[in-house]
């Protein structure tokens, strides 16, 4: 099936699928106290730091929950922009099972400045508001964007100076540091975050993602006062996120990380790039960074066909930082492509005629498709 939906879509990357394998080799102590799960550790503080501590949980969903349960007290509060997925798309679980108030504010093409921890300062030792304990970061954003290094260290050092904790959704985490040509530590530990849900299913793995928590500084948070490193054990069991057979979310890491003493990071490939690889790179900076390069060609192909018309063809609505591109077309023409491939709606577009839509490319997606899907485009409209 040709889609451009999600890269959830996606099949498990033969890598990933091969390190599975390999991790089903005999018995091993569940919960994590296995072999694959303590290479991963080492592995972590090797890629974000000495003091990074890494937790694999079942889904993104269960991550950002137990990172924002463990970084911020009971009463606390979350500051994170108007499209978060924790905020829009979790089901309300941060507040349902985390007991947190989300303090959502509004952001430009998903990114939120400084100024959204100084609205909400002023609510602190006021018993009557909740109070802000986490600044929340999504990393690529929601609408495809990618906070640069310089901004991110902003936020985090206004958070910190207003005693706040950040965290940062990376579920596209590998597909921010691919477009900036980093790798993940320049873009968490390096400029001050404080615990990360770590991606993996959108970017090759099977299922499973992480808590990483990369400092336990700060003001004491999680069960009985204890640091985020410590409550994060009994957070994922509490919420049903903890694995009995953990290598095997571990060996999807490790194979996303690679095997510790490996290099961390390589130089990721230009978006001009035609395989959009990044050659003798670890697999999650290959992967993005070929994921990133379809989506560029994507918006270039439309470009290129003359297809950008405001209001009558194509209207494209945000920059194509990552690997997702927003637009806008009639409704007849989407529902045409749509019958060749797979892409969801996103919003209203600018008249009852016509739709905003979301194009996601994946680390599986061809040039061949990417070309295809253009012509299908120009086709409908």
């Amino acid at each position: 099936m040709q889609h451009f939906a999600s890269d959830n879509y996606a099949p498990v990357h033969p890598e990933v699928m091969a390190a599975v394998a390999a991790a089903n080799d005999g018995a091993a102590v569940a919960y994590g106290d296995d072999p694959v799960s303590a290479r991963l550790q080492h592995r972590a503080e090797e890629v974000f730091g000495e003091r990074a501590r890494i937790f694999p949980v079942l889904n993104g969903t269960g991550a950002n929950v137990i990172s924002l349960m463990a970084a911020a007290p009971r009463w606390g509060a979350v500051i994170t922009s108007d499209v978060a997925h924790v905020h829009t798309d979790e089901n309300g679980a941060p507040e349902r099972v985390g007991g947190l108030k989300i303090l959502a504010v509004p952001s430009r093409h998903g990114r939120i400045g400084p100024d959204a921890v100084d609205r909400y300062a002023g609510d602190l030792g006021d018993v009557h508001r909740a109070q802000p304990a986490v600044l929340s970061l999504t990393q690529v954003t929601e609408l495809g964007t990618v906070y640069s290094v310089a901004d991110l260290k902003l936020l985090a050092d206004t958070a910190h100076a207003a005693g706040l904790r950040v965290h940062v959704d990376g579920s596209r985490l590998a597909n921010a540091a691919a477009t900036l040509g980093v790798g993940l530590r320049e873009i968490t530990t390096d400029v001050g975050v404080d615990i990360v849900s770590l991606g993996a299913a959108k970017n090759g793995g099977m299922l499973g993602e992480a808590v990483v928590v990369l400092s336990d500084d700060g003001a004491a948070a999680g069960p009985a006062g204890a640091a985020p490193s410590e409550a994060v054990p009994y957070l994922r069991k509490a919420t049903m996120q903890l694995a009995s057979k953990t290598r095997f979310v571990s060996a999807q890491l490790l194979a996303l990380l690679g095997e510790p003493g490996t290099p961390t990071s390589g130089t990721p490939a230009s978006a001009a790039t035609p395989s959009g690889s990044a050659e003798g790179g670890p697999l999650w900076l290959r992967n993005a960074a070929h994921s990133n390069a379809m989506a560029a060609r994507l918006r270039a192909g439309i470009e290129a066909a003359g297809l950008l018309e405001p209001g009558v063809g194509v209207d494209l609505r945000y920059p194509t930082e990552a690997n997702v591109v927003f637009a806008t077309l009639p409704r007849v023409a989407a529902d045409r492509v749509r019958e060749h491939a797979r892409f969801y709606d996103w919003a209203p577009g600018e008249t009852a005629d016509r739709v905003e839509v979301r194009w996601m490319c994946a680390w599986d997606t061809t040039e061949a498709d990417v070309d295809a899907f253009v012509r299908v485009v120009g086709a409908a409209l």
